[in-house]
């Protein structure tokens, strides 16, 4: 869990107050058509009780962070990031559509204006506020399968239609030991009949504790040839304080042997070798790997050593960032798997066409990507970080076919 400083929390504390400011301003050109000044305070009330409420509660939670245990810190912060984005954004946008209709010629000079503009602005504001709960009480747990065809010319004949099943980014900690969410994804999974089931990193948010309970739920995943993984940025504990380095190390440990409880072979720059009738492909799995400030665990040489000789392979690495700067000519993976990004958690799907502002931090953020004939995917994701939401980015399963 990232840890901001105090000046940063009390700098977003000043633009909330500022907002919300403005906010007021103009809910009272709204108020005004409300004939009961009893009403007209009421609402004034609430407003500001919800305003002053939400800031005393950042500051205090900051404030108490470093001496609470670690699941009640990561369940206020989530909770309050939640409030604070279906709060504010709703109305960043409403003082933005209503001061600029007040503030241009449109309709200025007529009468009606008075009436048009404050309902346009609050049309604006409470808009997005139903879609941000939308994100929250529905889509967050709304898994979606992507299904994906694609054909390789040196393709394996004996592995022609395999059929890959790959997730990513569950972030256990997040859902709270609510076991039967993910009870479903497992489901929906297992129906897929997949040979193989690939997950690609992020298991936990940071901590070991938070994949108690979660043996048996995981376990339930079924391949006809096997399940493997790769660890994520946040499975290293890097982004936690530790009483030493033994207890990070203690941490990193439990997580990696969680992969054996649930009965997945986690690939640390290491690879093995999948043979059906005489006929090989490799599976390759490197530690994260990720440009800075994320860590360079991974070692693709080292992972690659034993299978040279390999005509056909599949990579497992968390961070998309390491396709371009490692993969892509300079060797002859066929296919890469990855997470990370989310796609944000937050953009448009229409058909084709994906759009999300992650995209302007990384350049392969989310689906299918080809490169001569090197192909990358970056899963969505089935868990969640950060806001506890997803807008038009629902949780991916992905079914990959792999053909001639």
């Amino acid at each position: 869990m990232r840890s901001y400083s105090f000046f940063t929390i009390m700098l977003l504390c000043l633009v909330i107050l500022l907002v919300d400011t403005l906010a007021f301003y103009w809910l009272q050109s709204i108020t005004q058509f409300i004939s009961s000044t009893f009403l007209q305070n009421v609402i004034f009330v609430v407003f500001w009780t919800f305003t002053i409420g939400l800031v005393a509660s950042i500051i205090l939670l900051k404030s108490r962070l470093d001496t609470m245990h670690p699941y009640r810190k990561q369940l206020l912060v989530t909770s309050l990031y939640g409030i604070t984005v279906a709060s504010f954004i709703p109305k960043l946008i409403f003082v933005i559509v209503i001061s600029i209709l007040y503030f241009t010629n449109y309709v200025i000079y007529e009468e009606e204006s008075l009436i048009v503009i404050p309902m346009i602005g609050l049309f604006s504001g409470f808009l997005p506020f139903f879609v941000i709960l939308y994100s929250v009480f529905r889509s967050l747990y709304r898994f979606k399968v992507h299904r994906i065809k694609i054909n390789f010319e040196e393709m394996p004949a004996n592995f022609v239609g395999l059929r890959i099943v790959h997730i990513s980014d569950l972030h256990l900690g997040s859902f709270k030991s609510r076991h039967h969410i993910l009870d479903r994804a497992v489901k929906i999974i297992n129906h897929l009949e997949p040979d193989f089931i690939f997950f690609t990193g992020d298991l936990v948010n940071n901590h070991a504790w938070e994949m108690k309970g979660w043996q048996t739920v995981l376990k339930k995943m079924n391949a006809k040839m096997g399940k493997y993984a790769v660890l994520g940025n946040h499975d290293y504990g890097d982004y936690s304080e530790w009483k030493n380095a033994n207890a990070k190390l203690s941490n990193f440990e439990s997580i990696k042997y969680f992969y054996k409880k649930i009965d997945f072979k986690l690939l640390l720059n290491e690879a093995v070798i999948i043979e059906k009738e005489g006929q090989k492909l490799a599976i390759v799995g490197v530690e994260n790997w990720g440009n800075p400030p994320f860590k360079q665990y991974g070692d693709l040489q080292k992972a690659l050593m034993n299978v040279a000789e390999i005509p056909f392979k599949i990579l497992l690495s968390h961070d998309p960032s390491h396709w371009n700067e490692e993969v892509t000519e300079k060797t002859n993976i066929a296919i890469t798997l990855s997470g990370h990004t989310h796609g944000m958690q937050a953009g448009i799907n229409i058909k084709s066409k994906n759009w999300s502002p992650i995209q302007y931090k990384y350049k392969q953020w989310v689906g299918l990507y080809k490169h001569f004939n090197q192909y990358l995917y970056v899963n969505r994701g089935l868990g969640w970080m950060g806001f506890p939401g997803r807008l038009g980015m629902r949780p991916e399963i992905t079914l990959i076919e792999l053909r001639h």
